[in-house]
């Protein structure tokens, strides 16, 4: 309820700053006037295919990205002196931000989705891959020396040590992975010109369409809330067993 009273108080500033003359309403229509034109922009198709393009490009530049992460991280973790040889690497290219890649994108695969996938996946595939090397670095290190006298076999140490000490970093790297991917969607969209809602953002903008921009922007923020929401009820189900969710519980 507390948040839900501050997201009413946040419209009713909203609503009131125009019409009060603290802004221009020309450049910030008041919020009446952006729920009308978002309820315009749901009569129309074109709104659903630019929603399910950015669902489906968010979507698979995410799955792309979980699965080379964690399958990246769990083979450099498990070996000592490979990760000792990427590490530097791993430092230098994680810092870089994604949109500076966005001429390289556009260069190699023109304004395609291909283009914005690949921002997607670069700056996804790297909150999963820190996160699940911090997670088999965590191993106990009694419980892996009595795994090795019980001679337990690579993949016996990697289901029933590492894996489940990894798993609780994983979901973290996969819950900010998924709004990190939901972000470059939207700004390679925007940039790019992949269709999407971003892209009818910057067509409303380039248009003058302003409440019909801010309805769009309102509907990509709703798309965050859903997604966290989402990937935090997917991760109580998945580490109910965990220490933490029980406590939480």
């Amino acid at each position: 309820m507390r948040g839900l009273l501050g997201a009413a108080g946040f419209v009713a500033l909203l609503e009131a700053a125009p019409r009060l003359g603290l802004v221009p309403a020309a450049y910030l229509p008041p919020a009446s006037r952006i729920a009308a034109a978002l309820g315009e922009e749901v009569r129309h198709g074109t709104f659903w295919v630019a929603l399910l393009d950015t669902l489906q490009t968010w979507a698979y530049g995410l799955a792309v990205a979980v699965v080379c992460g964690v399958a990246a991280g769990m083979l450099i973790g498990s070996v000592p002196l490979l990760r000792v040889l990427t590490s530097s690497t791993v430092e230098f290219l994680r810092p870089i931000p994604s949109v500076a890649l966005i001429p390289l994108a556009v260069l190699l695969y023109g304004t395609g989705r291909t283009a914005t996938l690949l921002l997607v996946v670069y700056a996804s595939f790297w909150q999963v891959l820190v996160q699940v090397l911090h997670g088999v670095a965590d191993v106990d290190p009694v419980a892996r020396d009595t795994a090795h006298s019980l001679r337990l076999s690579p993949w016996q140490r990697l289901r029933t040590l590492v894996w489940p000490t990894a798993l609780p970093y994983t979901v973290t790297g996969i819950r900010l992975a998924t709004s990190v991917a939901l972000i470059l969607t939207i700004t390679g969209e925007l940039i790019i010109g992949t269709p999407g809602l971003g892209k009818e953002i910057a067509v409303a903008q380039s248009s003058g369409a302003v409440p019909a921009m801010y309805a769009l922007v309102v509907v990509t923020g709703l798309l965050g809330v859903a997604v966290n929401l989402a990937t935090r009820s997917g991760e109580r189900r998945l580490l109910r067993w965990h220490p933490s969710q029980r406590v939480a519980v």
